[in-house]
């Protein structure tokens, strides 16, 4: 199994960025997905999850109304939409799978796959 994160970067405070993830070994449509950031000195926190057929999505606060996560599952990818960047949001980002979970989960323990991360780094 290999999930691979992308699109990090440098971008100033309110600016966008897109992070895909694009899975393979795995039946990707069978997998819940989510993300999850670790900031400098920091434990990992969730950020936000989508069930395996996209139609629940769980957000943590410090990122509802600005992230969105979104999954097309004829390319085993899930993306995240990140708008109104603020320095606080700065970390690496990590996509996770979790196997056939009802309700997408945010505890790390959850999920069994994970991918190798992606810098964000927001400039004020």
């Amino acid at each position: 199994v290999q999930l691979q994160a992308s699109g990090g970067g440098l971008v100033q405070a309110g600016g966008s960025l897109r992070l895909p993830c694009a899975a393979s070994g795995l039946t990707f449509s069978r997998y819940v997905m989510g993300w999850f950031r670790q900031a400098s000195g920091k434990e990992r926190e969730f950020v936000v999850a989508i069930s395996w057929s996209g139609g629940r999505t769980t957000y943590a606060d410090s990122v509802k109304g600005r992230f969105t996560i979104s999954r097309d599952n004829t390319k085993n990818t899930v993306y995240l939409q990140m708008s109104s960047l603020k320095p606080e949001d700065a970390a690496v980002y990590y996509c996770a799978a979790d196997y056939l979970k009802v309700e997408p989960g945010t505890s790390p323990a959850e999920y069994e796959y994970w991918g190798q991360g992606t810098q964000v780094t927001v400039s004020s």
